[in-house]
């Protein structure tokens, strides 16, 4: 059975930083892309950030552009957000996601990624 879990999330002050973790288990999706989405309440799911299995190729979506950083350790079956800079805005749920599809290009939309975890909740604090 594959699973996708996310952990590191949790309540922070404006400015802080949390470093959001998702692990897989149950097949390798070292040659798959991966990405982070979030959703606020009332909100529709919103993509993040995504990357190639190389880490060649990484897209943010402009509002975190600077302040987040997505990354995975193949050997570990783990991909990374670093977050810094919170803002309240930042509130939300974060999804990681898997595409099953093996290609460099890391999709921006929720409906071309296979694979979802059960989220992980950040809440920044004004």
């Amino acid at each position: 059975q594959v699973q996708l879990v996310e952990s590191g999330g949790g309540l922070v002050q404006t400015g802080g930083s949390l470093r959001l973790s998702c692990k897989s288990s149950g097949r390798t999706f070292s040659r798959n892309p991966m990405g982070w989405f979030r959703q606020a309440p009332g909100k529709e799911r919103e993509f993040v950030a995504a990357l190639s299995w190389n880490e060649f190729n990484v897209k943010y979506v402009d509002s975190v552009k600077g302040r987040f950083t997505i990354s995975r350790d193949n050997a570990k079956n783990t991909v990374y957000l670093q977050m810094n800079s919170l803002k309240p805005e930042d509130t939300a749920v974060y999804y990681c996601a898997a595409r099953a599809v093996i290609t460099n290009l890391p999709p921006i939309h929720p409906d071309e990624y296979d694979y979802w975890g059960q989220g992980t909740q950040v809440t920044v604090s004004s």
